[in-house]
């Protein structure tokens, strides 16, 4: 099974659980169908011409992982909550903002007026006042005081939307509110740019207040790992991606694995963010590598325990399953490694699941994140507003 759960047994060496990254999720509302099988859930096809695109940014050639095909696009590209990836963003569709699950990469905008200097103190939003939230694809600033602002700016509000989500709202039904699709895509753009631009990144990290400049470092790191595997396609390509689950949904699902198998839940969420942004990718990958969890049909016949690969609830037991026999919780990193051969894949999701043990509303933050496709005309993102 590509990526996790099954009965007791050792993984074969070599035998990859998850294929390469995409990502998908539940129907338009969110709520999980009465029977209980996402397979089942509204999908929506996304065909990708990159030859019809705009060049944006230049990206990197990828290189290849142990001499193995790289994956086509890492759909599951981007990086946590107070801490993320490379450029474009990355959000949930919310009660306010349609799911626009396929949408096609966006042009980048002007450039945005200076803001203030890191070093000040991010304002204050007055009690009972909305702030003013960033547009989908509003300038990701390129000067690191700038950036160093907006990413802390950015990550406070988020931070604050959060909690009143989580207060107020109900993360058990539905999809985030408005502010926390806005909030979360900008950070995740904001990081998927500092991935892909190293020196700017450097300089970046040094006018971040001390709390913020950790987690930055780790998220970045991470992202570029994840680009590491990459290698941008063209041409035409189509992807199946839908709404996820619930985070709080999700949440139950990972907690119970974590009681059945011992393998940590923030290391699987990690996983399946990675995989499939939550499940909002369910394409195949180009192993053939399916469902949430991205295990191959072989792996999925000695660890899915009979379970159906494309159940949310199955796919993750299957995973701990898996990570168990390989080693977890005893050593994370061997585990991780037999589910994907790749040291960089390793680093990452343990980066990722670091900072949702640090702060919860990271994980809320991850989930919040959308999908973008690498291409040779730069990154496209498929989800989102």
């Amino acid at each position: 099974m590509n990526d996790q759960q099954a009965g007791i047994a050792r993984p074969e060496h070599g035998h990859r659980p998850g294929g390469q990254t995409m990502s998908a999720g539940p129907d338009a509302s969110g709520a999980r169908p009465p029977d209980g099988r996402t397979d089942r859930l509204p999908r929506t096809d996304r065909t990708l011409h990159t030859d019809r695109l705009p060049r944006t940014d230049r990206l990197p050639r990828a290189g290849r992982l142990r001499g193995r095909p790289m994956v086509a696009a890492l759909v599951g590209l981007a990086v946590a909550i107070s801490g993320c990836a490379a450029s474009s963003s990355a959000t949930s569709p919310s009660a306010a903002v349609p799911a626009a699950a396929g949408q096609t990469a966006t042009r980048p905008a002007a450039e945005q007026s200076a803001t203030p200097s890191a070093e000040q103190p991010a304002p204050q939003t007055p009690a009972g006042q909305v702030p003013d939230l960033p547009a989908p694809d509003v300038a990701i600033p390129t000067d690191p005081s700038r950036l160093a602002r907006s990413l802390t700016t950015t990550t406070a509000q988020l931070r604050r939307a959060v909690d009143d989500w989580v207060r107020d709202g109900d993360p058990g039904k539905g999809q985030p509110p408005e502010p926390v699709v806005l909030l979360a895509l900008h950070q995740q753009r904001i990081y998927r740019y500092l991935a892909r631009n190293p020196k700017v990144a450097s300089r970046t990290y040094a006018r971040l207040p001390k709390a913020l400049a950790g987690p930055a470092k780790d998220n970045v790191t991470a992202g570029r790992n994840l680009r590491s595997l990459v290698r941008p396609i063209s041409g035409a390509a189509k992807f199946r991606v839908q709404p996820p689950e619930p985070a709080d949904v999700l949440l139950g699902h990972f907690r119970r694995a974590e009681r059945k198998f011992g393998v940590e839940w923030e290391v699987l969420a990690a996983v399946m963010f990675v995989e499939t942004k939550f499940g909002r990718v369910r394409s195949p990958s180009h192993t053939g590598a399916k469902g949430p969890m991205q295990f191959m049909p072989g792996t999925w016949a000695a660890y899915g325990m009979g379970g159906d690969i494309q159940d949310t609830r199955d796919a993750l037991l299957a995973a701990a399953n898996y990570l168990h026999a390989s080693g977890a919780p005893r050593d994370y990193r061997r585990a991780l490694y037999a589910y994907n051969h790749s040291q960089a894949y390793v680093d990452a999701v343990l980066l990722h699941a670091r900072q949702i043990k640090q702060d919860i509303r990271n994980y809320y933050a991850y989930y919040s994140w959308q999908v973008f496709v690498v291409t040779t005309r730069g990154d496209r993102r498929l989800t989102g507003p």
